[in-house]
C-alpha cells in the first residue's frame, strides 16, 4: 500500500521520454524500448566495436548495446544514470543486454567483471560508479564475479563529455593502475564502461590490465557512439 501512496504523489515516469509508466512497464517505457537504437553487434564477432581497438589492443571480444546519438534516447538515458542518481537504468541495462550476451561463447570463458573505475575524488562527488548496477546485473546473469578493486584510477580527471578529442586522449596511459595477486594471473577480463566514444579510455584501462601475467580482456558497454 505504501508504495501505491509513493506513487500517487511521485508517479514513476520513463527514463528516456519522461511519459508515465505503466502497472507493466519497468524504468523504460515500451515506446522507448522499441525506439532505441539497438547496435545488434552481438550478432556480429567482427563487429564495429571490436574494430576500433583493431592495432591498438588485443582482445577477444567486444560490442555495445545501444548506439548514442547526440539528444537520443540512449544519451538521455546514460545522462540520467550517469549524473542524475538514477542507478536503476544500468540494472536494466544490464539484465538486458545479459539475454544476447549468454550466447556468446567467448564470454562463457570470461572470470572477472572490472568496471571502469572512477578516481577516489570523482566518486565521493558523485556518490556512485555509474556502471556498477550494469555490471552487477551482468555479473548476476552470466553468473561472473564482479569485482571493481583490481583496477584503479590513480589521476582525477574532469568529466571525459566535456573535453575534446585530444583532451580526452592526452596523459590516459598514466591514469590506470592494477592491484593484483599470483590467483589473478591467466584470467579473462570483462571490462566493462557506459559509452565508446575515441576508446582512449578504454585502452589506457586494458593496458593496465595485461601487466597481469596471460590475462585477456573483453569489453561489452552499453553505448556506442555513433557520428
Amino acid at each position: 500500500m505504501f508504495k501505491h501512496i509513493i506513487n500517487l504523489f511521485f508517479p514513476a515516469v520513463c527514463a528516456g521520454c519522461n511519459s508515465l509508466l505503466s502497472s507493466n512497464e519497468k524504468v523504460i517505457c515500451t515506446l522507448c524500448r522499441h525506439n532505441i537504437p539497438l547496435t545488434n553487434q552481438h550478432l556480429n564477432p567482427d563487429n564495429e566495436a571490436f574494430k576500433k581497438f583493431y592495432g591498438r589492443i588485443p582482445l577477444e571480444y567486444a560490442s555495445a548495446l545501444l548506439y548514442f546519438h547526440k539528444k537520443g534516447i540512449a544519451q538521455e538515458i546514460i545522462h540520467k544514470l550517469k549524473y542524475k542518481g538514477h542507478e536503476e537504468i544500468g540494472t536494466v541495462l544490464g539484465h538486458w543486454y545479459a539475454q544476447d550476451l549468454k550466447a556468446i561463447t567467448i564470454l562463457q570463458t570470461a572470470d572477472i567483471i572490472i568496471p571502469v573505475p572512477l578516481h577516489k575524488r570523482k566518486y565521493s562527488e558523485r556518490g556512485y560508479n555509474q556502471v556498477t548496477t550494469f555490471g552487477k546485473a551482468l555479473s548476476a546473469d552470466l553468473n561472473i564475479t564482479y569485482n571493481d578493486s583490481i583496477l584503479q584510477r590513480k589521476v582525477y580527471s574532469k568529466t571525459q563529455s566535456k573535453k575534446n578529442l585530444l583532451g580526452r586522449t592526452e596523459g590516459i596511459e598514466s591514469t590506470f593502475g592494477v592491484s593484483f595477486t599470483e590467483k589473478d594471473h591467466g584470467k579473462h577480463f570483462l571490462l566493462i564502461d557506459d559509452v565508446i566514444t575515441t576508446g582512449a579510455t578504454l585502452e589506457a584501462c586494458c593496458r593496465a590490465l595485461l601487466k597481469i601475467p596471460d590475462s585477456k580482456i573483453s569489453i561489452v558497454c552499453m553505448a556506442m557512439a555513433q557520428s
